[in-house]
């Protein structure tokens, strides 16, 4: 099992997470994103080549303008009073899925600590303090095993997605 960007790869084909949207993010558009330098999507394949899981990684931040005044505070005080800026940055993970056949196997996990450590120890990737994440309301429970907070009071209020933000620094 190796990871890759998806331009290493020969074929986009088959895979199946079991969500359309995902599916046909991974099929139809994740090579124009790539192209368009909106996002970067890597895929976990076996040795011969059979796609695992992927996930799309692109730029982002957290911003006072964004989300609720309590939850800015939050935000804002894990920095020292003379770093408070108007927004801070982050990376998201656009989109991330795994294959049926390899659901329950910890691979979902696996790829969002990497991801962390990427982003930790890979200085030359981004400067970011933040990793988001706009989580379908099903694969909340998901991201918050995986250290993930809400960055909204009422998740009701979300008609689709629920944004979410994991600290960095917790892993300095």
């Amino acid at each position: 099992m190796r990871l890759v960007t998806l331009d290493e790869i020969s074929t986009k084909e088959p895979f199946d997470c079991g969500d359309s949207d995902l599916n046909g993010f991974f099929i139809d558009d994740a090579a124009n994103y790539q192209g368009q330098m909106l996002a970067k999507t890597y895929v976990l394949i076996e040795d011969d080549g059979k796609i695992i899981a992927y996930f799309s990684l692109l730029n982002d931040k957290i911003s006072q303008t964004t989300i609720e005044k309590n939850l800015w505070r939050k935000v804002k005080g894990k920095f020292p009073h003379d770093k408070h800026m108007g927004s801070y940055p982050a990376v998201k993970i656009g989109r991330l899925a795994v294959s049926l056949e390899h659901r329950g196997k910890q691979l979902g996990t696996g790829l969002i600590s990497a991801v962390k450590q990427i982003l930790v120890n890979d200085e030359s990737v981004s400067a970011c303090r933040f990793l988001t994440v706009d989580a379908y309301k099903d694969a909340l429970p998901f991201y918050e095993k995986n250290g993930f907070k809400f960055l909204v009071n009422n998740i009701e209020d979300c008609e689709y997605t629920v944004p979410m933000y994991y600290d960095l620094m917790q892993l300095r």
